[in-house]
C-alpha cells in the first residue's frame, strides 16, 4: 500500500529541500519525523508537514495499517514557478530577483509488501 502527499508552491528553493530529503530518503516514517525535528534546516519544517500529511493519508487509506512499518520510498523537490521581482540599481539600471519555489512530494509504502 502507498500513501503520497503533495506540497505545492512552497517559497524555498527546490536545492535547500532537497539537502533535506537526501537526508530522510528511504528511512522509516517515525525516524524521519523524529530527525525533521532537530534538523537546523529551514526546509525542514516543510519537508515534515508534507511527511505528516503522507502518513495521515496512509491510515486513512488502510485504518488497521502499522504506523511503523511505513517506509519513505519517494521523496523529491521539483521546481516550481519562479516570482520575479526588480530592484533597483545605481544609474537607472535595474537586477531581478528571482524568487524560487518548489513542490515537496513524498511517497510512503509499507514494508510489510516489500518482503512478500
Amino acid at each position: 500500500m502507498e500513501a503520497k502527499a503533495i506540497a505545492r508552491y512552497v517559497r524555498i528553493t527546490p536545492r535547500k529541500a532537497r539537502r533535506v530529503l537526501d537526508l530522510i530518503r528511504g528511512k522509516k516514517a517515525g525516524e524521519a519525523v523524529i530527525a525533521l525535528k532537530f534538523m537546523p534546516y529551514r526546509a525542514a519544517r516543510y519537508v515534515e508537514k508534507v511527511l505528516r500529511s503522507a502518513m495521515a493519508n496512509a491510515i486513512q487509506k488502510s485504518p488497521n495499517l502499522d504506523v511503523d512499518s511505513l517506509k519513505i520510498a519517494h521523496a523529491v523537490a521539483d521546481q516550481g514557478p519562479m516570482m520575479k521581482r526588480i530592484e533597483q540599481r545605481a544609474m537607472g539600471r535595474a537586477n531581478v530577483i528571482r524568487k524560487k519555489t518548489c513542490h515537496i512530494t513524498i511517497v510512503l509504502a509499507s514494508q510489510e509488501e516489500k518482503e512478500v
